[in-house]
């Protein structure tokens, strides 16, 4: 059976002397299952506080592999190469349980090698303490071209954000992408509506569900996340009145839905349902689904 993440967690924790931005799993680990364990701190404040957390580890790990991959530097960061968050990661909505979207971004001038050993040295880490990763190693050319072929893959980086290495990259890959997805947008703009209009006749209507999927019913992230794309294509207009305090709340519930179950799920089965509506605080799961 694999371990768990927060079985990993307590075994690092107990051998942990280094700080958060340690490159050693342990001190990242440590540090998570701290914040994760703090009932004083939840909502917004813990989810910006784990991507920051995140983001510092992996920032010692990029900066620690590229020294030893003979990538140049200055001033202290990487040349040539950028480690980007994407999706939740890259707009700060870390939950307990959720996936690590990260690109290795780079402009070509390593050799594949050093690019390779380089990627090793980040992602190795991160599945060693079970969290689950999806990632990526592209240039900003093959980046945008993914982008062109994949909606899925645009929407995601159209919420880059940069960690760590050459800020310069990252700032022209996201420039890129925004006037690209602004560019394509006509024919982009049928296309995101068709795969709402799918993921709603597959997962539902999330407010007239008994066990709603918080991401992917209508009403739910996905689309949440899609009206920000649609803002950002200055082509059509998107609902904004209520959409902040809407996705607070999905997201307070995603949260308390992992720590819940300990797993990574969006789900929020019927026997889930008392426990996470008093984690936030809420009288019973009626009360929770009528939020």
């Amino acid at each position: 059976m694999t371990e768990s993440v927060e079985a990993k967690t307590e075994a690092a924790s107990g051998t942990a002397s280094g700080t958060a931005a340690d490159s050693v799993p342990g001190g990242y680990a440590a540090a998570r299952l701290r914040l994760l364990q703090e009932e004083s701190r939840s909502g917004p404040p813990r989810r910006t506080a784990l991507a920051e957390l995140t983001d510092q580890w992996l920032a010692a790990l990029l900066t620690g592999g590229a020294r030893e991959a003979g990538i140049a530097e200055r001033d202290g960061h990487a040349q040539g190469v950028a480690l980007v968050a994407v999706g939740g990661y890259g707009r700060g909505e870390l939950s307990p349980r959720s996936d690590l979207d990260v690109l290795l971004l780079h402009d070509g001038s390593a050799d594949a090698p050093a690019i390779a050993a380089l990627a090793d040295h980040v992602w190795y880490p991160v599945w060693d303490l079970g969290l689950a990763l999806d990632h990526s190693v592209r240039t900003p050319d093959q980046a945008r071209k993914t982008a062109g072929e994949d909606l899925k893959a645009q929407l995601g980086l159209l919420d880059a954000r940069h960690i760590a290495g050459d800020a310069a990259l990252t700032a022209g890959l996201r420039t890129a992408v925004l006037a690209d997805w602004r560019a394509q947008a006509p024919r982009r703009l049928p296309e995101l509506r068709e795969l709402g209009q799918e993921r709603a006749r597959r997962h539902g209507e999330l407010q007239y569900l008994l066990e709603p999927d918080l991401k992917e019913a209508r009403g739910g992230l996905r689309d949440a996340t899609a009206l920000r794309a649609v803002a950002a294509s200055w082509l059509a207009d998107a609902p904004r009145e209520g959409l902040t305090e809407a996705r607070r709340r999905l997201l307070d519930a995603r949260d308390a839905l992992h720590l819940t179950t300990g797993r990574a799920t969006d789900r929020l089965a019927l026997q889930e349902q008392d426990q996470v509506a008093a984690d936030l605080g809420l009288l019973d799961a009626d009360t929770l689904l009528r939020q």
